[in-house]
């Protein structure tokens, strides 16, 4: 059976679990968790995208991230690819670090943010890194300690987190310590790391608690929250996937996105594509980039190849595009 396409869009919160191939080891000293962190907190921050939990274990990490200027995949393809890198290149391995999918989850914030910051930062107790909550605040490689230190993480949202318990920090600090506290004896929570009804709704009792009062709601294994929640996210992710099949359908390509951007502009394609620095060129281009990864979902390898740049300078042209899409209120159709 093919595996479903994820599901993303701006402002989704999702749980991410990665795992080391054949369940080995992905971090093995401090140097490769504070590389790992460095990237972490170098791509969230250049992609605005929101993190409000993460716990290192040495043989898979957890984050919980909320989707900024790029998809979660992007995201991830960034953090993994540069740091399988660099641990190989380190270590003196070949191959393969994570396992081939890792593990994504679109989550209902409202219900579920406090629920799973608590489930992340527990990780290293439940794996015995450290032994009791004491040791937990004072563990660098987990989110738990910096929602104690106020500069511990600047990519990590401690704020957001903090505010849902207080506006005052230290009665907030206190009163989310309580919280996660309480959450020791839970233990492991499977409800909280994949999606599917049977989660969504807390278990199998519940379940046929549910169909017994003839009450159906509609489930994905690839989102956790109540039947409309997934029913939102799953009629917003198949109209996305509707417009673009239409659009090639129709024909639509690279070359008509091009063309799109110049009747617009008045900037010649060739200069588009060629480009010069001038501020009317590299807007023309921004919007080039990002109808044709919004619209289309080209991929940014495939487009950095047409324009000749790296990945990186498609991801910020996309950004901009978007930006400049929205503030000039244009659109491809």
């Amino acid at each position: 059976m093919p595996r479903k396409g994820r599901i993303d869009a701006p402002g989704a919160l999702h749980h991410i679990i990665v795992r080391g191939i054949e369940r080995r080891k992905i971090f093995l000293d401090d140097v490769d968790r504070e590389n790992f962190l460095a990237r972490l907190g170098a791509v969230i921050e250049d992609t605005q995208t929101g993190c409000f939990a993460w716990a290192l274990i040495p043989n898979h990490f957890h984050l919980l991230l909320r989707t900024g200027d790029s998809p979660i995949s992007r995201v991830m393809q960034r953090l993994l690819t540069g740091y399988a890198v660099s641990f190989n290149r380190r270590h003196r391995r070949h191959g393969h670090l994570f396992q081939n999918r890792y593990k994504s989850i679109l989550c209902q914030e409202d219900a579920y943010l406090l629920e799973l910051v608590r489930y992340i930062h527990l990780n290293p107790l439940r794996a015995k890194i450290v032994q009791n909550i004491k040791e937990l605040e004072a563990y660098s490689y987990c989110g738990h300690s910096a929602l104690f230190k106020n500069s511990c993480c600047p990519w990590q949202d401690t704020g957001h987190v903090l505010k849902m318990f207080d506006s005052n920090l230290y009665t907030a600090r206190r009163l989310y310590r309580g919280f996660v506290a309480k959450g020791v004896d839970q233990g492991r929570r499977d409800d909280l790391i994949g999606g599917g009804l049977i989660r969504s709704a807390g278990g199998w009792l519940a379940v046929k608690a549910l169909r017994k009062a003839k009450l159906f709601q509609k489930s994905d294994e690839r989102v956790l929250g109540d039947g409309d929640f997934v029913e939102n996210v799953l009629s917003l992710a198949n109209e996305k996937m509707e417009r673009r099949w239409r659009l090639k359908a129709e024909g639509v390509d690279f070359e008509s996105i091009l063309k799109r951007v110049s009747a617009l502009t008045g900037v010649s394609p060739e200069m588009i594509l060629t480009g010069d620095r001038q501020r009317r060129t590299a807007n023309a281009r921004s919007l080039l980039c990002f109808w044709a990864t919004e619209e289309l979902g080209l991929k940014q390898p495939e487009i950095a190849e047409k324009l000749r740049v790296t990945q990186a300078a498609v991801s910020i042209a996309a950004k901009r595009g978007r930006a400049i899409a929205i503030e000039n209120k244009i659109k491809f159709r």
